[in-house]
């Protein structure tokens, strides 16, 4: 048996490529952002709910409380499933600036919505970029 190296290397059309090197300045200014991200995300995820008597009262619906909540989980845990391959294929960059900007526009509606059905769909919208 002959041994095998313990990590796999792309063969590029120049042979085995190896990934350029992240000066320790870029990586904490990734690191920050990834981190920011998670951080937007998972309070988003809950911070609705110290709000979510008020904003009832003032839009209606009371029936439509708990899919205030919902809708942002279920979306997040949609997305989180998809976009690991979209990453893949678009570049993992790309994706994370996707999902801020969904993220943003999902906020922007949120704060806007003048129903508790829109107010349902633009947390979908925020919770797509928060899983992203």
């Amino acid at each position: 048996m002959t041994a095998s190296p313990a990590r796999s290397e792309v063969a590029g059309p120049n042979g085995p490529s190896e990934p350029a090197p992240v000066s320790p300045n870029r990586r904490n200014i990734i690191f920050v952002a990834v981190v920011l991200g998670m951080l937007l995300a998972a309070l988003d995820q809950t911070i609705v709910a110290t709000a979510l008597p008020t904003v009832v009262a003032d839009l209606g619906g009371a029936g439509h409380q708990s899919w205030v909540v919902t809708s942002y989980l279920l979306a997040s845990t949609i997305a989180t499933a998809i976009v690991g391959k979209l990453g893949d294929l678009f570049g993992r960059k790309m994706i994370f600036g996707s999902a801020v900007l969904f993220f943003l526009a999902g906020s922007i509606v949120c704060g806007l919505a003048s129903s508790m059905e829109m107010l349902v769909a633009a947390r979908a919208l925020q919770g797509i970029g928060g899983g992203a």
